[in-house]
């Protein structure tokens, strides 16, 4: 199967982006994926924060259709609570509607244009590494065949096998208080009115769409979806009927129960027709776990293999497709020869999953069925009266809140993402200078040089790295500038 400069293991969404960063910088990659063909169970129906500003300098916009920047969220929910951002000065939060299936036909075009190789039906069995790369035991076609690279990236979920295999440990929690059950229906009689994000459905009356709400004795969510079905989803805290065979599958029996239990009516339902699949599941627990690294020599991982969290707020593209963006670069960097570019992936990725984790489990519990939780959402609800309030928590959901470790009298915006309007001018494969000042001059091979209207800049020059993290900032021009962009860059590949 050949000798690679990168092999990223799992052809989800976190694995087509870096491969397809990797290939469009000139690294030879290869994408396996275990599985026979691109799963068609329902997942993600969209991606919501600052990794939408990362898919438009990407061409992966165009190719779903919308040809603009991504959205900014008028409305949007905290643990089922109601966040009104229209009002606010500037709406911190963006989102690109789009099934996950759509999504990774898109990244899988777009990588396999640039040239990377995206193979199926190839389980990774194996993996051994040393100083000078990486080997890997791969199943393919009843053999298993040795695949070489310099590095591997396992992009392969939370049940990683590069994980488990390179050793690297998944510590965390799992609530299991939680069972939650979810499933295609149709609704005989409904009414359902997505521009109100409301409908009607007989013996259970109005209910609201999108997002979760709840009750006295759950939560429950409801999606239409094109098919004109609905995806239902109810949650629920220390279940009474523990005696539900965990591993056996969910009879729609079982799931109709569940929702009486958490909406407190009979709801009547029949099986969606029409092409599949159509989603039944069951699971129980939460787990939050982050890997104790995200780097064990030259295995690295990303996306759900490096941490798993709830699902509550939609954070999880959010944050997989940024850690695909990060190492991307450091990878192609550390291929042409500059390997010092690594180092800072695990620290800064890290400090993001840790905020996902915490506000995830923290939105949870406040759908939790409980006296003290009704006070403390009564609490919340006034405090959401507050602007700065909505626009702090729509910031947080956004990722815009994370600042990756700066030097010591560092620019405010070093660490930080790039501000509004600037994303759309991002390379995947290299460097930017925004620069209105001489900071540019002799600038090193391989920096894009930009000199927009100076009204759109918020600082004289600033150097903005393909994952859209500013690397280094000035306010001045002339040589002071010139030299501090000559030691950013030094930093910035580890030289």
């Amino acid at each position: 199967m050949g000798t690679w400069d990168v092999v990223v293991v799992g052809a989800g969404p976190v694995g087509l982006l870096l491969g397809g960063d990797l290939a469009a910088a000139g690294v030879r990659v290869a994408v396996l994926d275990r599985s026979a063909e691109p799963s068609r169970e329902p997942k993600a129906n969209a991606v919501v924060g600052q990794a939408t500003r990362l898919l438009q300098p990407r061409g992966v916009l165009v190719r779903l259709g919308q040809p603009g920047p991504p959205t900014a969220a008028r409305v949007f929910q905290f643990g089922g609570l109601r966040l009104d951002l229209a009002d606010l000065a500037a709406t911190p939060l963006h989102g690109v509607a789009v099934p996950q299936q759509a999504l990774e036909r898109a990244l899988a075009e777009r990588a396999v244009e640039a040239g990377a190789r995206v193979r199926r039906s190839a389980e990774v069995v194996g993996i051994d590494q040393d100083d000078r790369g990486v080997r890997l035991r791969v199943r393919a076609e009843s053999a298993v065949r040795e695949v070489t690279a310099a590095y591997a990236a396992g992009c392969d979920g939370g049940g990683s096998t590069v994980r488990r295999l390179a050793g690297i440990g998944f510590p965390g929690v799992t609530d299991s208080t939680v069972v939650s059950r979810s499933a295609d229906v149709v609704v005989p009689g409904g009414v359902v009115s997505p521009e109100t994000a409301q409908a009607d459905l007989p013996g259970i009356g109005r209910i609201g769409l999108y997002g979760w709400h709840r009750t006295a004795r759950g939560a429950y969510a409801a999606l239409p979806r094109p098919t004109g079905s609905l995806l239902i989803s109810v949650m629920e805290w220390e279940e009474s009927t523990a005696d539900t065979d965990p591993d056996g599958a969910m009879e729609l029996d079982e799931f109709t129960a569940a929702v009486r239990r958490v909406l407190g009516a009979d709801l009547v339902v029949e099986e969606p027709t029409g092409p599949g699949p159509h989603q039944r599941r069951r699971w129980r627990g939460r787990n939050t776990r982050i890997a104790d690294s995200y780097r064990n020599g030259r295995v690295f991982l990303a996306g759900d293999a490096a941490h798993v969290h709830n699902a509550i707020g939609a954070p999880g593209l959010n944050l997989g497709l940024q850690d695909a963006a990060n190492l991307g670069w450091r990878l192609a960097a550390a291929v042409a020869g500059r390997p010092g570019a690594l180092a800072g992936y695990d620290g800064e990725r890290r400090i993001a999953a840790h905020r996902v984790a915490m506000h995830s489990q923290a939105q949870t519990a406040l759908l939790a069925p409980d006296g003290g939780i009704t006070a403390l959402r009564a609490l919340l609800t006034e405090l959401l009266e507050e602007p700065a309030v909505r626009a702090r928590l729509a910031t947080m959901l956004e990722g815009a809140d994370v600042r990756y470790p700066a030097p010591p009298g560092a620019h405010p915006l070093v660490g930080r993402f790039v501000p509004d309007g600037l994303a759309r001018y991002l390379d995947a494969t290299s460097p930017v200078l925004f620069d209105l000042g001489a900071a540019s001059t002799d600038v090193p091979a391989g920096i894009r040089v930009i000199s927009p209207d100076g009204a759109t800049l918020p600082a004289r020059s600033l150097l903005v790295r393909p994952d859209g993290y500013v690397a280094w900032a000035s306010d001045e021009d002339g040589p002071a500038a010139a030299a501090g962009l000559r030691q950013a860059l030094d930093a910035l590949f580890g030289d």
